[in-house]
């Protein structure tokens, strides 16, 4: 675990104990990338499947980590983030750990939404994530969100 997914995890165990208890671990942070793992056993429902509302957390969660380590990245650390929408969708079942991810925006994309936040202190991100069993790549779960960054 690299430096900045353990900073992650601290930062989401202690913030958001909701992720102690799923068990998630942030993976890796690598080229702009982040990878949270979840395993099933404390998010399995009743199909002994991963439970949806698991899966839209990890989706939801790799977003916010990954627009955090970002930020921390540049030096932006007087902000707060939140989800303010988010659209998802299940073509899968997630039958076994869960692997979660979210890389860069378009780089127009990020350039104005700095630009924005400097200008104003406040602005808006969208970000896709996804969510696949551990050991596939076929997208379980698809993840749009639009994050807020605000002074």
């Amino acid at each position: 675990m690299s430096d900045a997914s353990r900073y992650l995890q601290d930062i989401l165990h202690r913030d958001i104990p909701l992720t102690a208890h799923m068990g998630l671990e942030a993976l890796d942070w690598q080229a702009q990338r982040l990878r949270l793992h979840v395993p099933l056993a404390p998010n399995v429902n009743h199909k002994n499947t991963m439970f949806g509302g698991s899966l839209y957390c990890a989706a939801v969660l790799v977003g916010w980590g990954w627009l955090h380590l970002r930020l921390r990245e540049l030096g932006i650390d007087d902000g707060h983030i939140v989800i303010q929408e988010g659209q998802v969708g299940y073509p899968l079942p997630v039958t076994g750990a869960a692997i979660a991810s979210c890389s860069a925006p378009p780089e127009e994309d990020w350039e104005r939404f700095i630009k924005l936040y400097h200008r104003r202190g406040r602005a808006r991100l969208t970000l896709h994530t996804t969510v696949h069993d551990h050991g596939s790549e076929q997208p379980a779960v698809l993840f749009s969100g639009q994050y807020v960054l605000h002074r």
